[in-house]
């Protein structure tokens, strides 16, 4: 049997955790992808769990203090690496829309992926109605910003 939408579109998703865990040279315990498409505009956002802590991907080094006293260790947090990441991603979002019309689906205006690195399980959540463009206050940053914040207080 051939692949269908829903192996498509996991695939994509798979794409974006993938990047997203070369970024962190595979050292997370979790990583949080947020992706935004509304009237016409894509944004994306990632952070992660490490060592328990709650992480903004140019952060990542905050949360090496106390491990394991490695101090021969550091991620490259390079702007040029943040960039690359958040524009394979936004081409990721790009191929999930043409994938939706290809397929006569509904592309999700916000996607929230979390995957827990050790279990390895992706879980994702959707929504289909618009998130910041109907609200002047917000924008899919102050979106992420919000579920960043959410995520480390649930982990605090």
């Amino acid at each position: 049997m051939g692949k269908v939408f829903e192996d498509y579109f996991s695939e994509l998703q798979a794409d974006m955790v993938s990047i997203c865990l070369e970024y962190v040279f595979e050292r997370a315990n979790k990583i949080y992808i947020y992706c935004s498409h509304e009237e016409g505009l894509v944004s994306n956002d990632f952070f992660y769990n490490i060592n328990g802590k709650i992480v903004e991907r140019h952060k990542l080094n905050d949360a090496l203090v106390n491990e394991e006293g490695n101090a021969n260790f550091s991620y490259d947090i390079s702007v040029d690496r943040q960039k690359a990441v958040v524009k394979i991603i936004n081409q990721n979002i790009k191929e999930l829309i043409k994938l939706c019309r290809k397929y006569y689906r509904e592309m999700p205006t916000e996607i929230k992926i979390v995957y827990d690195v050790q279990a390895n399980k992706l879980a994702a959540d959707y929504k289909y109605d618009l998130v910041h463009t109907n609200d002047s206050n917000k924008t899919a940053s102050s979106i992420a910003r919000i579920w960043f914040e959410q995520i480390k207080n649930e982990n605090n």
